[in-house]
């Protein structure tokens, strides 16, 4: 056992140890600036680096329109993140404000919305409510109102119904869609919703009943399409289109951009609520 000083406080170390104490001293102090710098670095990044648009893939999406949609997204150089299920349900509203908007895309609508919690469609319709903004792809737009399932009700309770055709039995079709001082586009359709009764009508169906709309839902800016712009030319195999996919395509690339900066469409005169 090493005997202890008899005067620890007072004695003096000898030089070599007071320098060689003072260089650890320097190198640990040294080693945290470094260790602090490093961490600043190589932190992880803030939620101002959080992508602007959050595209939903989970249960109830087709994985072909997500698909379409990652397609479109990326063609524009849009920065995106995607969440399934799960990971939606889990999702704070803070969370979800972090993002510019978010983006429903087809599927079945009633199998999206009982997937998630009554929690997570309340968080969904309370970020939208406080700025999320929100586009809705087929599905997704009867998922945004007020639908017999765990919806999203950015609608003040209106309900969507499908479009007229599918009473008569159709359930795939090329639909000309209408706008204000533009050639109408043929775009492809299938089981899609009409969105009577809600928001600014952007598109017509061939009816006349509104196929695409606009409007505010609290603070965030929403759009809902009941057709499939974004459709690639793979799903028009036996069918005939004047319009090319590429016009389409762009069109969502349109309506995806409009969503994403809250920027108001031309529009028919307003439909009354």
């Amino acid at each position: 056992m090493t005997d202890v000083p008899a005067n620890p406080v007072t004695r003096e170390d000898p030089p070599r140890q007071r320098f060689t104490a003072r260089v650890a001293i320097t190198a640990a102090a040294a080693l945290v600036v470094l260790t602090s710098y490093l961490f600043t670095v190589w932190a992880p990044p803030e939620s101002s680096d959080v992508p602007p648009i959050l595209l939903f893939n989970g249960n109830g999406t087709s994985a072909n329109g997500v698909a379409a949609v990652e397609t479109i997204l990326k063609a524009g150089d849009l920065k995106y993140s995607t969440a399934n299920t799960r990971q939606l349900n889990g999702m704070s509203e803070s969370q979800l404000s972090a993002y510019r908007l978010i983006i429903f895309p087809g599927g079945n609508y009633i199998t999206m919305g009982e997937s998630l919690t009554p929690g997570a469609t309340a968080n969904i319709h309370n970020a939208v409510q406080g700025g999320l903004n929100y586009l809705g792809i087929c599905a997704g737009g009867l998922l945004a109102g007020n639908a017999p399932c765990n919806s999203l009700n950015l609608t003040s309770g209106v309900r969507f119904d499908f479009y007229a055709e599918v009473n008569r039995g159709i359930h795939k079709a090329v639909v000309a869609i209408d706008a204000p001082d533009t050639p109408a586009l043929e775009h492809y359709w299938e089981d899609g919703p009409q969105f009577t009764g809600w928001g600014e009508v952007v598109g017509k169906y061939p009816n006349g009943s509104p196929a695409i709309v606009e409007g505010r839902s609290g603070q965030g800016w929403v759009i809902l399409c009941g057709v499939h712009p974004e459709a690639p030319a793979s799903w028009r195999r036996g069918m005939t289109f004047t319009t090319p996919a590429s016009v389409d395509n762009a069109y969502a690339a349109t309506l995806i951009n409009a969503a994403l900066h809250g920027k108001q469409l031309p529009h028919f005169v307003s439909q009354s609520r």
